[in-house]
């Protein structure tokens, strides 16, 4: 046998073992109005380091803050990377599961996200909307950051804290 013909031989016998490379191209416009979404909902406050320090760190937009809320009586609670690096971002979750964390605060492992997360109002997202987020986050570079926490109420945090305090009697 020639090398042509192995390699024709070898692609047919390998062809149902190996998954085919598909990139599939956003829609511009979806992609728009996500980038549209996410700046106007100010998800980079929460969700790039060095935003609540007065230096966001542009360079790793999205990609996960460096500090904490904490929420009497539950903890402290850093926003994650939504980034789509697969390690610590988003890039292993399907659309469903980040649409499900944006509209219900749930992860993929069950766990609900802190109340500081906006899922109730971003409930009120039309499909299109929703998915055009998720269609936006999965076109901007990835950032490799895995953020700290979260922390119980009685675990020390290894971040800065904003904390959220009561008035007295409440």
């Amino acid at each position: 046998m020639n090398t042509k013909t192995v390699a024709a031989v070898l692609a047919a016998v390998c062809a149902p073992f190996v998954a085919p490379l598909v990139v599939q191209a956003a829609d511009p416009a979806a992609v728009a109005r996500g980038k549209y979404l996410v700046t106007i909902a100010s998800c980079h406050d929460c969700h790039t380091p060095g935003y609540f320090l007065g230096k966001p760190d542009m360079a790793r937009y999205l990609g996960g803050s460096d500090v904490g809320f904490e929420l009497p009586g539950m903890g402290v609670f850093v926003g994650p990377n939504l980034t789509p690096d697969k390690e610590t971002g988003l890039g292993n979750w399907t659309d469903a599961q980040v649409v499900a964390a944006i509209q219900k605060g749930t992860r993929p492992d069950s766990r609900m996200l802190a109340p500081i997360m906006p899922y109730h109002a971003f409930a009120n997202l039309t499909p299109q909307d929703a998915q055009a987020i998720v269609a936006f986050l999965r076109s901007i570079p990835p950032v490799q950051h895995k953020v700290a926490g979260p922390f119980g109420p009685t675990q020390t945090p290894a971040v800065f804290v904003m904390r959220i305090v009561p008035p007295p009697g409440k």
